[in-house]
């Protein structure tokens, strides 16, 4: 295979198991923690309480995991990863109490540090080196649609035939349809040379320190944004109730999260390809708290808040992916994306807890919060320096 002319083809294989990975993971809580509490006598945020875990364990997996895509690329891993999520799956539905719940979820944490977004860009960035931009925004545009797909098609299943039989199906649907198109990424030979030199846009004679200073500033940026992103999935029709709308109301705001996620990454596969990803990332850190402002101060509607924070989460999710490559190169890229995400997932394992706290103390006050965290963030990448026209075409 001609590894030119296959980005098209990678990416809609990995646009799809991403898809699928996302809506039978990290989207089953909000539709079966309910039933799941239920049935095993548990209190609903047990259930939550063993997702924050499995976040916790996809953190502290996600620099090995990216380590072995640097050693071996991503065939072997995103396979695995089909395997260890149906796996957990399977666990979860054949669950008869709160040990059995939380070693499937805890499986599933492994799962997801394998084969989420983070293991997608490594591999990605394996196969076509700095050349991986186009190919990891277009896996981040099929993907957005994960919850429009899971949460129905999750809610579906378990009205039909209950959450157990649910967790089974999508168990069926790693093995059945993930796993056969994973064996279809490149082999070991299948790989562009990665360059050993420094990326084109670090300046001349940078220090280490200097990189050093730089990789913990895009800590701070994606933790942050993980964090906002993960209180306002989990907290945003209560939170939007806050302003004094209805449920109906603040649940068909929260929906256009969703479309704007969307739009917001073609806009930047279309419209901003040539620019540099801190372009993108500066944009995303922006909108979140002009939405906030416009919304608490000025009484916006509900719905611009909504497609504000929707698209700038969704140009977040890209410049996660883009930004370290343009930044360090293809080098190592899979073990640094580990490293630079690892906070980012321990403050999405706590963000809903923290976020419902302030919310109950604060309510829609809560919002000056995230937006305290994302303003910083946008202090944080104003300070990192670049070359414009280090990008290539």
């Amino acid at each position: 295979m001609a590894i030119a002319g296959s980005s098209v083809r990678l990416t809609m294989l990995l646009g799809v198991t991403q898809t699928l990975a996302w809506a039978s993971s990290y989207y089953l809580p909000a539709i079966l923690a309910t039933p799941m509490a239920a049935e095993l006598g548990l209190k609903r945020h047990w259930v939550f309480a063993a997702f924050s875990l499995s976040l916790l364990i996809t953190a502290a997996c996600g620099p090995w995991v990216g380590q072995r895509i640097d050693r071996f690329g991503g065939r072997k891993m995103l396979s695995l990863s089909s395997l260890t999520l149906a796996a957990g799956l399977v666990l979860l539905g054949l669950a008869q109490g709160a040990t059995g719940l939380v070693l499937g979820w805890a499986i599933m944490g492994a799962g997801m540090a394998m084969g989420l977004y983070d293991a997608a860009f490594a591999t990605l960035t394996r196969v076509f080196g700095r050349d991986a931009r186009r190919a990891i925004t277009g896996v981040t545009l099929m993907a957005g649609f994960a919850s429009t797909l899971g949460w129905p098609m999750t809610a579906w299943l378990n009205d039909v035939f209950g959450w157990r039989e649910a967790c089974l199906i999508w168990a069926a649907v790693q093995l059945l349809v993930c796993l056969p198109l994973h064996r279809c990424l490149p082999n070991e030979e299948e790989r562009q040379a990665v360059s050993s030199a420094p990326p084109e846009d670090a300046e001349a004679g940078e220090s280490a320190t200097a990189r050093r200073w730089t990789m913990a500033g895009l800590a701070y940026v994606f933790a942050a944004g993980w964090f906002v992103s993960t209180a306002m999935a989990a907290h945003l029709p209560g939170l939007l109730q806050e302003t004094g709308i209805s449920l109906a109301t603040a649940v068909a705001a929260a929906a256009l999260v969703g479309p704007a996620q969307v739009g917001a990454r073609f806009a930047e596969f279309a419209l901003m390809r040539q620019a540099h990803p801190l372009v993108a990332a500066r944009v995303a850190t922006c909108l979140h708290p002009l939405g906030a402002a416009l919304l608490v101060a000025l009484g916006m509607p509900a719905a611009g808040f909504a497609i504000l924070h929707g698209a700038g989460n969704g140009l977040l999710t890209i410049a996660a992916g883009t930004l370290p490559l343009t930044l360090f190169g293809a080098r190592g890229y899979g073990a640094r994306q580990g490293w630079l995400i690892a906070p980012a997932r321990v403050a999405q394992a706590l963000s809903p807890w923290l976020f419902g706290m302030m919310l109950s103390a604060w309510g829609a006050g809560a919002l000056w919060l995230t937006s305290g965290l994302l303003l910083a963030a946008l202090a944080t990448l104003m300070m990192i320096r670049t070359r414009s026209a280090a990008v290539r075409p």
